[in-house]
């Protein structure tokens, strides 16, 4: 975390941060062997290709280039959407102790920038009631760009007319952060749950 002007808003990153989603929940009851499944979620449902669909392709369009392109591995293609709450593995309870510390002080303002697909997040938003701590959050799929592309910072910061550099950005993934970076953000990178002890907003 840089050390600059005082924070005014901060913006989180939801999944990684504070909701623990990965794909293995749910190939982990399909596969009997664990190099096969890692081998499949590397070449087959790739993270590129699941970032098309949080940047807003349709889920159905995504699975049927992806079935027309590997047909051997349909079943496991459609698995990916059909049961993609599956891969929710709840929350991240020390990230949303820290927000929920924010939200009680009251004295900056909470947003959240994710990279999500506009037909799973509503899934989200009944599962976690902390999502409605947020004044705002800019969703990905709902813009039709995704991190770590300029344009869906430049949203955040028109749409709730925050100031970059009393900001501070929070993520775990180091590309977006470099991104958040460029733009101005005071940032940290979140690598798990101790980085709150060292937090001083």
């Amino acid at each position: 975390m840089s050390d600059q002007s005082p924070v005014a808003a901060v913006v989180f990153d939801l999944g990684g941060v504070l909701i623990d989603w990965n794909p293995e929940y749910l190939f982990r009851k399909l596969f009997d062997d664990a190099q096969r499944m890692r081998w499949f979620l590397m070449h087959v449902c790739t993270p590129e290709w699941n970032e098309a669909q949080d940047a807003g392709r349709p889920l159905a369009e995504g699975t049927e280039l992806l079935v027309r392109q590997f047909p051997d591995w349909e079943p496991y293609i459609r698995a990916y959407y059909d049961r993609w709450e599956e891969m929710l593995g709840g929350v991240i309870e020390p990230s949303v102790a820290f927000l929920r510390k924010l939200k009680e002080r009251g004295d900056v303002r909470l947003l959240a920038l994710t990279n999500w697909s506009a037909e799973t997040f509503p899934v989200a938003r009944r599962r976690f009631d902390f999502l409605d701590w947020f004044e705002g959050i800019v969703v990905s799929g709902e813009e039709g760009t995704r991190k770590p592309f300029a344009e869906i910072y430049r949203r955040l910061i028109e749409r709730y007319r925050i100031e970059p550099k009393r900001s501070l950005f929070i993520d775990d993934n180091l590309r977006n952060i470099e991104a958040a970076r460029q733009m101005g953000f005071q940032t940290l990178h979140f690598t798990g749950p101790q980085v709150w002890e060292l937090v001083q907003i």
